[in-house]
């Protein structure tokens, strides 16, 4: 199970000290990338209501309508991030029926974005959620909200009025956290001795992300030390040759080239190659699925079969000489009575009678 924050993370010494007035915190993850102003324009629309907020962008180049990879950014990012406001738009359904919503977190947070199943994941991380709202008082949103541009229009604004201190429940009615859409991400199978997941993210270096955690591949093999061989066999290509790697603390504990499989620091198991991609070496790609185990043992069937094999062809070869010998003598008796009774018997005498037989 993966962990929840229900605190900031933060060093010891920070957590000690006395907590002055907090400027608000709002941060941005969105997959509208740097080359259109949109995210600028939301920093924009976020000062012009919150002129002291201290705005933070987690990523705006999360891969375009990829709902999963930026619910996989938000898990990994907000645990580090002040307790505020985040907004998320990675929102292929903008302008459609889908709501926005604003949730609160067991943590404290705000999440505001679309219901799609974006905000979710990090919402469960951060303790759950405790409320969530809509996002329908005209009061906390632009006067003309386009079919396009909820980020600017909606989401950023209402992140901007809740870094403010207004009541979330100002921002519209009240919504049943268990009605909220969630994500569909795949989850890991846990067998005898071998765990099941899925490729979940590649990141920048072509590490391979899986949707399972740490603690469920000792859950599902056992303790496992350090430097021990495992296998990677794909699911939905039974017949290809499994992929080898080493159970690893870090990158620099294999061989420049050499993949490992190793738990990242959000806890999350990854596969990768020290100093190369491993998306790219292995030809690893999102949505594959692969069974993690020890490498087997020789299989006793095999074994079995190969002397199956070896008795079946001796027993073939010893009938095979059996019937040419049986073959011979009857050609070698043959000619014998033939010279028998031959009126040339006596100058040319044949063998002794019975003399094939021995």
């Amino acid at each position: 199970m993966a962990r929840r924050f229900t605190r900031l993370i933060t060093t010891p010494a920070a957590a000690r000290s006395a907590r002055g007035q907090y400027r608000p915190f709002v941060s941005l993850l969105t997959d509208f990338g740097s080359r259109d102003p949109s995210a600028g324009i939301l920093h924009g629309i976020v000062l012009g209501i919150a002129p002291e907020a201290l705005i933070v962008d987690i990523s705006h180049d999360v891969d375009k309508f990829q709902i999963s990879d930026g619910a996989l950014l938000l898990w990994c990012a907000l645990p580090f991030l002040p307790i505020g406001s985040h907004v998320a738009v990675v929102d292929p359904g903008v302008g459609t029926e889908r709501r926005g919503v604003a949730l609160e977190t067991a943590r404290g947070d705000h999440l505001v974005g679309p219901d799609n199943g974006l905000l979710l994941p990090c919402a469960s991380r951060l303790g759950g959620v405790v409320r969530a709202h809509g996002l329908e008082n005209p009061q906390y949103r632009l006067p003309q909200v386009s079919s396009s541009f909820h980020g600017r229009d909606l989401f950023a604004p209402a992140a901007a009025h809740l870094a403010l201190g207004v009541p979330l429940e100002s921002l519209g009615p009240p919504i049943d956290p268990f009605e909220l859409v969630s994500l569909e991400w795949p989850e890991p199978e846990l067998g005898p001795a071998e765990l099941t997941a899925s490729v979940l993210y590649i990141d920048t270096y072509g590490n391979v992300k899986l949707g399972a955690l740490g603690g469920e591949l000792d859950e599902a093999l056992g303790p496992i030390q350090h430097g021990t061989a495992l296998q990677l066999r794909s699911v939905e290509r039974p017949r290809a040759r499994p992929i080898g790697v080493s159970w690893a603390r870090t990158f620099g504990t294999v061989p420049v080239g050499e993949p490992l499989l190793y738990e990242d620091s959000y806890g999350r198991l990854c596969i990768a190659v020290n100093q190369g991609s491993a998306a790219q070496e292995l030809k690893l790609t999102v949505g594959a699925r692969f069974v993690i185990r020890r490498p087997s043992a020789p299989s006793t069937r095999t074994g079995q079969a190969s002397v199956t094999s070896d008795v079946t062809q001796a027993d073939a070869t010893q009938a095979d000489a059996t019937q040419a010998a049986a073959t011979q003598a009857a050609a070698t008796q043959a000619d014998a009575m033939q010279a028998a009774a031959s009126p040339d018997a006596d100058a040319a005498p044949g063998p002794a009678p019975g003399a094939a037989l021995r």
